[in-house]
């Protein structure tokens, strides 16, 4: 299987809490459109520092992460950040990788979402089990 993007927005969570307190406008929110690669094998959503620069995220934490080589880097986490793609959207923290690099979207993302990554199609499609709503397990 090849890799997988998929077009996901994504907005700063703070903003949208101001915007329902009628603290800004919804003009103000900070969003944006993201191609980013459906990794499984990630657990969390990463971003990189220009959409964190961007999206102006409050950092959260500092956390280590293992990398695909083997080896353990510390990484900023900021959010709130809602993610959305189609009909489904998601609350997440998010990792933020140096530079430019790449931004994946996770599996607990994926998960809270119930997205699926369609093997034959390669690409990133809503559950067909469940096509009008996310649904979770809860046992």
């Amino acid at each position: 299987m090849g890799l997988v993007y998929a077009d996901i927005t994504l907005i700063n969570g703070e903003d949208l809490i101001l915007a329902k307190r009628n603290i800004i406008g919804e003009e103000e929110i900070k969003e944006m459109t993201v191609s980013m690669l459906a990794d499984s094998g990630a657990y969390m959503m990463a971003i990189n520092e220009n959409i964190q620069e961007q999206l102006q995220l409050p950092f959260i934490q500092k956390r280590k992460a293992q990398m695909a080589n083997g080896s353990i880097e510390e990484y900023d986490v900021v959010g709130p950040l809602e993610v959305r793609f189609k009909n489904r959207r998601c609350m997440v923290d998010a990792m933020v990788l140096r530079g430019d690099n790449e931004p994946l979207l996770g599996a607990i993302p994926m998960e809270d979402m119930d997205v699926l990554i369609h093997p034959l199609r390669q690409e990133l499609i809503v559950h067909p089990d469940h096509p009008y709503f996310a649904q979770m397990k809860m046992k």
